[in-house]
């Protein structure tokens, strides 16, 4: 082979390459605006090459490895963000209902006081007082016993949303572990692969 011949030879081979990593370049930028994943084998097959010459060719291994690595910390950080978001959202709910809980707790506690106060008068009225003040009496001591049920029966309500709060941050927190972990798993084969 002549020597101009071989110049000729390399200097194609060169602007081979140089298109390649051109065409590497707008694959990266086209799966990023997608937000696809960034993976060695999207990255080959959107920029139809071949994933060998993404591995051989320093420059483009140096642009996918950098690209990877962007991606994955991106997605870390959405990950995280997601996970504290979904956390401050069932802690506020938990915190919420346990203040509800004990204001419900309060006012029970109030209202037995009150009916408690209230027996003890009408004991006494029904030995001084004549019958319709007694009556009255026996209304309202009614009237308060329907009140107490009434915030019994929230209290328990209350009660019962704080414990499936409780549980849906349980499951959240559950969730969100397996998510990580799959993400790992899905992250790891793709890390080795380099």
């Amino acid at each position: 082979m002549r020597p101009e011949s071989t110049a000729a030879a390399i200097a194609a081979r060169r602007r081979q390459t140089e298109q390649k990593l051109g065409q590497v370049k707008t694959a990266i930028g086209q799966l990023r605006r997608e937000r696809s994943r960034l993976t060695v084998r999207a990255i080959a097959q959107r920029a139809d090459v071949s994933a060998t010459f993404l591995y051989e060719n320093t420059d483009a291994r140096a642009l996918v490895q950098q690209a990877v690595t962007d991606s994955r910390s991106r997605h870390d950080r959405q990950t995280q963000q997601q996970h504290d978001h979904i956390e401050a959202t069932w802690r506020e709910r938990a915190f919420n209902a346990e203040a509800g809980l004990t204001r419900a707790q309060r006012e029970v506690l109030a209202q037995r006081q009150q009916v408690g106060e209230l027996m003890g008068r009408l004991r006494d009225f029904e030995h001084v007082v004549p019958g319709e003040s007694v009556q009255a009496l026996v209304t309202e001591n009614t009237t308060l016993k329907h009140r107490v049920h009434q915030l019994t029966r929230e209290h328990r309500t209350l009660q019962e949303r704080l414990e499936g709060a409780r549980s849906n941050l349980r499951f959240a927190d559950k969730r969100i572990a397996d998510l990580e972990a799959e993400l790992l798993e899905a992250l790891l084969p793709d890390q080795g692969a380099h």
